[in-house]
């Protein structure tokens, strides 16, 4: 499994590649079309300037409805804007627990790697949906993925992306659960560096 820098170090190389791919392709078109040839840093200053909009999306039905709506409400006024679905899984030692009151914990390599296997195996489907979305909205869209505790590793990568907008679902927890366990869009909106986009769920959106 790729750490969070390694992830998106791979998803910005990939990125790269694809942009140099479209300046050649945008140089020979205007080379074909007699109109001269394209300076060699245009076609990078307009992708420099446009929106990266960074879903984070997991199992939830929440996260899917979040996507379609950004890709529906933003994605499609901003014909520039890329695209990256974003999905993080808790790392193995997340499954570990405590054995009675020393504090100490011990789980055999095979548990472990059944684990990572299944994790990657969940990982896998989430971004196979979230991009099957996309696909069906006609919408051209990448993948990272990245292991760690939800909150700190999506905003962590956010920020490492230099998203400019952040979007992600609302789960609708209440509030004794929401006192216990936290939640990933209010740690997000406080702490993300760059705009956050929390969308309700279509049976919430009339509630207060």
């Amino acid at each position: 499994m790729w750490s969070i820098e390694a992830a998106i170090a791979r998803h910005e190389s990939i990125v790269m590649e694809q942009q140099q791919q479209t300046e050649q392709q945008q140089m020979e078109a205007a080379a074909a079309a007699g109109s001269g040839v394209a300076a060699p840093g245009a076609a990078q200053s307009s992708q420099a300037t446009a929106m990266k909009v960074v879903v984070a999306v997991d199992a939830s039905e929440e996260s899917l409805h979040a996507l379609s709506w950004a890709l529906d409400h933003v994605v499609r006024f901003h014909p520039g804007a890329s695209v990256v679905v974003l999905h993080a899984q808790h790392g193995a030692d997340h499954f570990v627990y405590p054995i009675a009151a020393h504090g100490l914990a011990y789980a055999p390599p095979t548990s472990l790697d059944a684990v990572r296997k299944d994790q990657e195996e969940l990982s896998s489907k989430v971004v196979s949906r979230a991009l099957d979305v996309c696909n069906q909205k006609q919408v051209n869209a990448s993948a990272v993925v990245v292991e760690g505790d939800p909150k700190e590793a999506i905003c962590q990568a956010a920020e490492v992306m230099h998203a400019g907008l952040l979007v992600l679902g609302s789960r609708g927890l209440g509030m004794i659960k929401r006192a216990l366990l936290g939640s990933v869009s209010d740690y997000l909106a406080h702490h993300a560096r760059c705009p956050v986009l929390i969308v309700k769920p279509p049976h919430k959106a009339h509630d207060k």
